[in-house]
């Protein structure tokens, strides 16, 4: 984590607890800089898009951490998830993958099911980062 940011949860109890290796609020005190990571496809740059669940999982995530690398960011200075998924059955498959790459850190998160944009896709991901 980086010196200059601190991270605290909010969990109150008289809300419903966040399930699912999440926190109902991070709030976040820095005074350095923030990253919008637009959504993320499982797509390589030569445009291959596998089809397995787990693996358009990984390849998001694979994205997600190289423009934070990029960035000089890794996945402790996210602070807000949002993950679209095409159907609920993938959720228990992005759900392991994404604890997987976090490992403790949980940053707020939100999780929708919908239509995404090219149907060979079954994730999305955005993300807000600071550091």
């Amino acid at each position: 984590m980086i010196d200059t940011m601190q991270m605290r949860p909010i969990n109150p109890e008289s809300v419903p607890e966040a399930k699912g290796g999440y926190h109902n609020a991070l709030e976040v005190q820095t005074v350095g800089r923030m990253l919008f990571i637009s959504g993320q496809i499982p797509q390589t740059p030569d445009g291959h898009v596998p089809t397995a669940p787990e693996a358009q999982c990984r390849l998001v995530w694979q994205n997600i951490q190289a423009i934070l690398a990029d960035a000089g960011m890794g996945v402790d200075n996210l602070v807000k998830v949002t993950t679209f998924l095409a159907d609920r059955r993938f959720a228990e498959v992005n759900t392991q993958v994404r604890n997987e790459v976090l490992g403790t850190h949980r940053p707020a998160l939100t999780v929708i099911v919908t239509g995404i944009f090219d149907p060979e896709w079954i994730i999305e991901v955005e993300a807000i980062a600071v550091a």
